[in-house]
């Protein structure tokens, strides 16, 4: 007689990875849908505008000089803290180098559990997070290139930021997650409860190229897509719509997602909301933002400019 050691457990995990992959299947072919209606929304000036234009079919170049720019603005702002409390952008010096901080904001540099801590007091309308999620392909890359990643935290210790206290009695919050089924079951049942936030809905953003193409193919199952989520969640009175797509041509600059605050701002019944961002990489008007790199992206060398706004 043979027993084979494990079986039942992996018979388990198979069919959770089977159902994993069956409900991801049916939300990608949802948001194909949604793409096809997108499509034929747009004006046909507005594509013919975009690829005369642009001509990036040949992106190594791009891929080069965004590869530059990322090395380039690693800096070490351990513990710094700043801001910007007039109605106009600034340009200022930090460390020796100029940096471009929008109107009413405030950075704090460094770890995001610690940052928190130090905000303890404040109350925010909207908090924003785009998590290191941990993953196997990020830990490659940081063997090969330190430079090229980022510190990759666990669910648990997402969970454990102290935003709890942070939020109004009427807060928005969206957090950026990966297609993994297990992160997105963090968020949902171990991420929001220990915030103290009920999970609403889920949007998604779909990056598209210059013609309005997917970046990769839809896939079937638990594979690469040209989408990431937003799953959104709240605490008291807040109405979120369901199932948003949000479409645009990614920049070439690692981890720069789109702003939100244009498509979050409606769903508060506040004039001027307080707007809190973890794990952020550029700075945002109106908005306090937290991070080991809160000032990566506003850097002078990232823009040009067009007028001089000192």
């Amino acid at each position: 007689m043979f027993c084979i050691k494990g079986g039942r457990s992996n018979l388990i995990l198979n069919r959770k990875r089977t159902r994993d992959c069956e409900q991801l299947l049916e939300e990608t072919l949802k948001i194909k849908q949604m793409h096809n209606e997108l499509i034929t929304k747009l004006p046909l000036e507005m594509k013919l505008r975009l690829s005369e234009k642009y001509d990036v079919l040949e992106t190594s170049l791009v891929r080069e000089l965004a590869q530059k720019h990322f090395e380039s603005t690693i800096f070490d702002h351990q513990g710094l803290k700043g801001g910007n409390n007039s109605d106009t952008p600034l340009k200022c010096m930090i460390k020796e180098d100029n940096y471009l901080i929008p109107q009413n904001s405030r950075f704090f540099c460094g770890c995001v559990k610690e940052q928190c801590a130090k905000l303890k007091g404040d109350k925010f309308d909207i908090l924003i997070a785009d998590p290191p999620w941990w993953n196997k392909y990020i830990r490659r890359l940081k063997g090969a290139n330190n430079k090229l990643s980022y510190s990759m935290m666990y669910n648990e210790d997402i969970a454990s930021i102290p935003v709890k206290e942070l939020l109004s009695e009427n807060c928005l919050i969206a957090v950026w997650c990966t297609n993994s089924p297990s992160n997105i079951n963090a968020v949902k049942n171990l991420i929001f409860p220990k915030w103290g936030v009920e999970y609403v809905t889920t949007w998604y953003w779909l990056k598209l190229n210059i013609d309005f193409t997917p970046l990769c193919e839809f896939a079937n199952g638990c594979k690469k897509q040209p989408y990431e989520r937003i799953v959104i969640g709240k605490v008291g009175n807040v109405c979120v719509p369901n199932d948003k797509l949000v479409a645009s041509i990614p920049s070439a600059l690692h981890s720069h997602k789109p702003p939100l605050l244009d498509l979050l701002k409606p769903c508060i019944d506040v004039e001027k909301p307080q707007i809190l961002e973890l794990f952020a990489r550029y700075l945002l008007p109106n908005t306090t933002s937290v991070g080991y790199e809160p000032l990566k992206w506003q850097h002078v060398s990232l823009y040009e400019e067009v007028f001089d706004i000192t």
